[in-house]
């Protein structure tokens, strides 16, 4: 029994209820519904995957050195830390010194000294698993990094992983080869961060749903080819396109509203130097040759106190979290 890791058990206890009860029959639930919950289970975990693997980048891009815990003497400055960071937890084995994540995460509304209390407290379940892999030898050595960050660059992280891309509309073109964009309803009169990106497509990718189910062309029958499904055609073309960070906009002395009226409805020769670049984009992406679209243009917020604008560095804390330089920022 001891043989099983806290984790291996956990697995084996989700495994046995998934059978039925004698009592109950299979038929009682119906499959399609049990592959729909299967597949959002999978498609959360998925991009739960994919946040943490993008806090881990941020933190090995600003190359962090881990730091061994060893008790909480050593770790009083964070314990009674109210500050806000990005931090990840690690470990390594007695057979491999390279140190591995276990976790990372964003601190952005709960203090880093509670969140590192949890994960390194056996009283807590958090640090319950760090604790009993440990003790069991699976480990040798646990580890921490933290990045302390201000209220807005964790907003602005938020923006970047959690808020959707907002597709801007544009009407059919006037005057000959001019668009007009058309802004969504709902943007806050209030301040905030916003974000401007243009898709840029590549070919599309051929789907192997397509391929012939036999590699021997001479062993096909006719009419046994894989047909995608409109699902599956629906990802392939969403994955062939992928929406570009050109700008990011602090609407401190403005409000979100009007900052995205004057980019995308208003006259470029009226800005400061500091538009200038995002706002000839915008209008050259009007300008359209007979026959061909604009780029598609994304925009997304979220609402920040004003007050808490100022701090940080915003744009240098998003081109760390998206890996290229924003085009135009200055």
């Amino acid at each position: 029994m001891e043989e099983f890791s806290q984790e291996d058990w956990g697995n084996h206890s989700q495994d046995l209820h998934c059978y039925q009860t004698g009592e109950q029959e299979l038929d009682e639930v119906p499959t399609t519904k049990r592959t729909l919950k299967i597949k959002q289970e999978s498609s959360e975990d998925a991009q739960k995957r994919d946040v943490m693997q993008n806090i881990m980048q941020i933190l090995e891009s600003v190359q962090l050195k881990w730091e061994l815990f060893q008790s909480w003497t050593d770790f009083s400055r964070l314990h009674l830390s109210n500050k806000l960071a990005i931090f990840g937890i690690g470990y390594n084995t007695r057979w491999k010194e390279d140190i591995r994540y276990h976790y990372a995460e964003i601190s952005s509304q709960v203090p880093l000294g509670k969140r590192l209390r949890e994960y390194f407290n056996s009283e807590k379940p958090e640090g319950r698993v760090i604790m009993t892999r440990v003790q069991k030898m699976n480990w040798k050595n646990v580890y921490y990094k933290f990045l302390e960050i201000t209220i807005s660059e964790a907003r602005c992280l938020e923006l970047h992983m959690e808020i959707d891309w907002i597709p801007i509309a544009h009407s059919k073109p006037t005057g000959g080869n001019v668009v007009q964009y058309l802004l969504p309803g709902g943007i806050p009169k209030s301040p905030g961060l916003y974000a401007i990106g243009y898709e840029e497509c590549h070919d599309k990718p051929h789907s192997p749903l397509a391929e012939p189910r036999g590699a021997d062309p001479s062993n096909e029958t006719p009419g046994e080819l894989e047909v995608p499904s409109p699902q599956a055609s629906l990802r392939v073309e969403m994955e062939s396109a992928r929406i570009i960070y050109c700008y990011l906009g602090i609407a401190e002395v403005r409000t979100l509203q009007q900052c995205l009226f004057l980019h995308f409805q208003a006259n470029t020769k009226t800005f400061s130097k500091e538009w200038v670049g995002i706002n000839a984009f915008l209008s050259q992406n009007c300008v359209v040759e007979p026959g061909v679209s604009p780029k598609s243009i994304y925009i997304k917020f979220v609402e920040v106190e004003r007050d808490f604008l100022s701090a940080g560095s915003l744009v240098e804390c998003l081109e760390k979290a998206i890996g290229y330089p924003l085009k135009f920022n200055n």
